[in-house]
């Protein structure tokens, strides 16, 4: 026959470590592919010649007879049409062998060209619980083998393979060692009677009076069961007490079978047993305990994801590789209920498991099976439901018919307030293998839970009582969200699937109001776990089934709207203008307050000033009644302002009070923002690896969240600060997970291509650097029309210049907006580069160029790029032939590099070194003014000024007061009466009478 040779082997007995390793060493000298086995120690091979397997079993015997313990060397063969069946049947078959021995199943002797002197050993049963089957034997030894027929038994014939479940046999042996009762437990098709079956294979040797199997799905009455046992084990029987008698010295192990309809009867029967019998031990099957003294439950747990699918292929007809998303997609729907999958795999002969998968919103008409031979309650999934059902009574059936209005797990507290269940009532169904009961929660299997809902009458107002219970829920947790989010996280998100349930009745409900109220309590629900554009889509619902309406309630959907949205799809649906202006109406300043920050937070792309102007009036709101949450929105996007506008003195005082809030009420989202916000504040002003901690404390703020955007921005920003502190695959390994999910699933990770251009251009990565960011940065992005280019362009320029191109325009393009919205770092970083570029054809315009850019950088307190400014006046040093000036520029910016933890770009140029003790960052700053020579700003005149001082002239000159002034520009009062003072010394007027009559040249 074709197919695969499989080549098992192992030592009989126990043997160490050492002993497999070395036989791994032999076995892999062999010819043949090596099969990886996870949970066997023992090497296996495979042969797409049956010759090569045994010539190659014939090598490894003769190397096992040079090493220590050689002699305890087994070798099975086995061939079969497919990989995995042949090992696991080569397994089974491995197990009969004694020392020295090699075996051989029929299949392999069948496909041999020259069978000469292998000898046939006659039929034998293997633990795999199949008809005997012909075993040969190529040593020669004619021990006899260790097959299950050594143990006097009945087990059943079972006709189809035993698939994974190797943890539970295995926990099995050694409770059956320790317990002289033990109840296999769980619902109907869990397979429960197979696992106990091959449980009692694998230790027949432990009872040598023999292993007897005891069906008890016919008995109807307990009289029935002393007959069916010593039918079992070929007793005469009068009585109980008879039986008793010719088992009371045995050591043997009765398995009783399906118990549960006569539970009672068989739980007396067994306590009899125990009592009667010291050597007997019993292992059933129920689908709910026996209940009875010393019995040990074990629960037959699903089978894993990896064992369903095995199942369903090795049930199924051979499938195209290219359907495996299908399958496993059919194993979950079905829970890994071994049953349902192998109805399912039936149907692959007529249907494909993509029509298999779609049918299953049908499961219980769909999965049907008419074998001969099969128990009626085995032939559909529903008839196997039904035997649990009817074993029920009348409350239990009521219970559980309830039941099925629960998604996901719930509560005690909630199966009572909603079927009116008691303890005792679920109780008893977790007995009877309907229920899961998990860590205080319960939960019913989905397929379970599809069948429960087929109970459910029409009359039965239980889905209204589902939706009242989770309404009273969030509804009461509510006040958390102002004062612990984490608390109300804890509370709220185990039971996000019944809140989706409890929504999608209440919406679709003549009357929507309660679930109006339950969308409004769960706002916050939505910006944990990426659920985002779901959260929008309820909210949009109980908006629209009560478009018209002016209330309270409408307006808490329209915020919880704007909330959601914002990370989501902010410009699609103006809910917060909307919002704004029917809390204006009701005159509630709570939610004006938090509206104005969602207002600004739409205008802040495009409007600088005006999203400062809302906030300021939100935060004067959320001040006069004393509400902090409502006030640390709006100072949240305060504090992002400010660190664009470099404004680092104003804007500490309220990233101490907003983080410190934010953190303390739970409110992570926001709070990881600001904490972002602080990170690169203190990165800008010098304090870089202080800027990494804050930073590392912004993504511990987020993760619990597990939202894309808040975990993305915080890893992002994270990263970005670790490349440019000298620790590039610390930063790309940050990110690796945020690139597989952009790229597997097609997620906007939030400033992805700008942290991945940054990480690229500090690495020398430079056609990289440029790609991430050429959309976003291109004339017509979308975010052409708003700030966020100028944050990119000179990145992608310094790309540019590294790889030899001219990025003069790109440079004039970021001159240009930084300007347009007041962003001192953007607009220093642009005329610095420019200066680099101007420095040898144009050094005078280079000078001036670096001097603006430096200047800004001092002004603002950016002491962080101020070292950029001293190594690019230390080229133009260099260029102009002042060496000396040159080495003490950059031996200043190279020692501050070192003090601060600044990382060295790639494109760095050579600079000269000094002997001399490198100059302080401010000393500097200081030196490179007075050396500016010839090309310096002069000391008087209008040339003078700095262009933050043209300005301030400008203004005063229109008229404006220092507050106006300090308004227009963002500044405080106090730094233009500084700048004025500056302005009269170099212009030599005392006041702005004076001021206003001079007239610019």
């Amino acid at each position: 026959m074709g197919g695969v040779t499989v080549l098992v082997a192992s030592y009989a007995g126990a043997a160490g470590a050492p002993a497999y390793a070395r036989l791994a060493g032999l076995a892999a000298e062999l010819p043949g592919e090596q099969l990886v086995r996870r949970d066997a120690a023992w090497p296996v091979l495979a042969y797409d010649d049956v010759a090569d397997a045994i010539a190659a079993a014939g090598t490894l015997r003769d190397a096992a007879a040079r090493v220590p313990a050689g002699e305890l060397v087994r070798i099975a063969l086995h061939t079969a049409p497919t990989s995995t069946p042949a090992v696991r049947h080569a397994e089974h078959v491995l197990a009969l062998a004694n020392p020295g021995q090699t075996l051989l199943t029929a299949t392999t002797f069948a496909s041999l060209p020259d069978p000469a002197g292998i000898v046939d050993l006659g039929l034998h049963r293997l633990r795999d619980l199949g008809s005997p089957e012909r075993i040969f034997e190529l040593t020669a030894t004619s021990e006899p083998l260790r097959s299950l027929d050594r143990v006097p038994n009945n087990l059943p014939v079972m006709f189809t393979s035993f698939v994974g479940r190797t943890t539970q046999v295995a926990a099995l042996r050694t409770q059956l060692s320790g317990s002289r009762l033990v109840t296999l437990t769980g619902p109907g098709g869990s397979g429960k009677t197979r696992l106990a079956a091959q449980t009692a294979a694998e230790l027949a040797e432990r009872w040598p009076d023999g292993v007897w199997w005891v069906d008890l799905s016919a008995a109807t009455d307990g009289a029935q069961i002393p007959e069916a046992v010593a039918a079992a084990c070929g007793l005469l029987v009068e009585s109980d007490r008879l039986l008793i008698g010719q088992l009371r010295t045995k050591r043997a192990l009765i398995c009783l079978d399906n118990c549960e309809q006569i539970v009672e009867a068989v739980a007396e029967f067994a306590v009899a047993l125990q009592t009667g019998c010291p050597e007997l031990s019993i292992l059933a099957t129920s689908r709910e305990p026996l209940d009875v003294p010393g019995e040990a439950i074990w629960r037959v747990p699903p089978l894993s994801p990896d064992e369903a699918r095995v199942l369903f292929l090795e049930r199924s007809t051979p499938l195209d590789p290219a359907a495996d998303r299908a399958v496993r997609a059919i194993c979950a729907r079905l829970d890994g209920i071994p049953l349902a999958l192998e109805l399912a795999a039936a149907w692959t002969r007529t249907l494909t498991p993509m029509q298999i998968e779609a049918g299953l919103g049908d499961r219980f008409g769909l999965l049907t099976k008419n074998v001969r031979g099969v128990a009626a309650r085995q032939r559909t999934l529903a008839a196997s439901i039904d035997w649990s059902y009817d074993l029920l009574d009348e409350d239990e059936r009521q219970v559980f018919s309830r039941l099925a209005v629960f998604a996901g797990g719930f509560g005690l507290d909630a199966a009572s307030a909603v079927t009116g269940a008691g303890l005792e009532t679920l109780a008893r169904l977790v007995d009877k293998s309907l229920i899961v009961a998990e860590g205080g929660r319960y939960r019913l299997l989905e397929t379970i839970r599809e069948y429960a809902g087929t109970r459910l009458t029409a009359a039965d107002d239980v889905r209204d009582r589902h939706l009242d219970h989770y309404l009273q829920v969030a509804e009461a947790a509510e006040p958390l969200l102002d004062k612990d989010r984490d608390a109300w996280r804890v509370l709220i998100e185990p039971d996000r699937e019944n809140f989706r349930a409890a929504l999608e009745h209440g919406l679709s409900a003549d009357d929507p109001e309660r679930a109006r109220r339950l969308a409004a309590a769960l706002r916050w629900l939505w910006n944990l776990q990426a659920t985002g554009t779901e959260g929008i889509g309820y909210l949009r619902r109980a908006i629209d089934r009560a478009p018209d309406d002016r209330t309270l309630l409408q307006a808490r959907l329209l915020y919880a709207y704007a909330t959601v949205a914002d990370t989501v799809d902010p410009f699609g649906y103006d809910a917060a203008g909307r919002g704004l202006e029917l809390a204006t109406e009701l005159r509630d300043d709570r939610l004006r307050s938090l509206f104005l920050a969602l207002v600004a937070v739409t205008e802040f792309f495009t409007d600088f000033r005006k999203a400062w102007d809302l906030t300021a009036e939100g935060v004067r709101l959320a001040d006069g009644i004393g509400d902090e949450a409502a006030r640390n929105a709006n100072v949240a996007l305060q504090c992002v302002l400010l660190a664009l506008w470099d404004r680092h003195d104003e804007l500490r005082p309220l990233l101490d009070r907003a983080a410190d809030g934010l953190i303390t009420s739970g409110e992570r989202g926001i709070a990881s923002t600001v904490l972002t916000i602080w990170s690169e504040s203190l990165y800008s002003t010098g304090e870089p690896l202080r800027a990494v901690e804050i930073a590392e404390r912004a993504l511990a703020a987020a993760e619990p969240l597990a939202d894309f955007h808040r975990v993305g921005t915080a890893r992002a920003h994270l990263a970005s600060l670790l490349v440019r502190t000298g620790r590039p695959d610390e930063a790309r390994a940050l990110m690796r997970p945020l690139l597989e999910l952009a790229e597997t699933a097609g997620v906007a990770v939030p400033n992805l291509g700008q942290v991945m251009s940054l990480i690229s251009y500090w690495t020398g990565e430079y056609d990289a650097a440029v790609e991430w960011l050429a959309a976003d940065t291109a004339p017509d992005s979308p975010l052409a029309g708003t700030f966020a280019p100028a944050m990119l362009l000179p990145t992608v320029a310094a790309a540019e210049r590294a790889r030899g191109r001219d990025a003069t325009a790109l440079l004039e393009r970021a001159a240009e907006l930084a300007r347009r919205y007041d962003l001192p770092r953007i607009l220093a970083d642009a005329l610095d580069q420019l200066g680099r570029i101007a420095i040898t054809a144009q050094p005078d315009q280079a000078a001036d160029l670096l001097h603006q850019a430096l200047t800004i950088r001092v002004e603002h307190g950016l002491r962080t790029y101020v070292v950029d400014s001293l190594e690019s006046l230390a080229l133009l040093a260099i260029h102009t032939n002042r060496a000396a000036d040159a080495a003490r520029l950059a031996g200043a910016a190279s020692a501050a590099r070192t003090e601060t933890g600044l990382a060295v770009p790639a494109d760095r140029p050579d600079l000269p070194a000094s002997d001399e003790p490198p100059l302080a960052l401010d000393d500097a700053v200081a030196y490179a003014r007075r050396t500016r020579g010839a090309r310096g700003r002069p000391s008087s005149g209008w040339a003078s000024l700095t262009p933050t001082e043209e300005q301030v002239v400008a203004l005063a000159v229109e008229g404006l007061s220092n507050p106006e002034i300090g308004e227009r520009l963002f500044i405080s009062r106090g730094t233009v009466k500084t700048h004025l003072a500056h302005v009269y010394a170099k212009l030599g007027v005392s006041n702005r009478t004076e001021l206003a009559s001079l007239r610019k040249p």
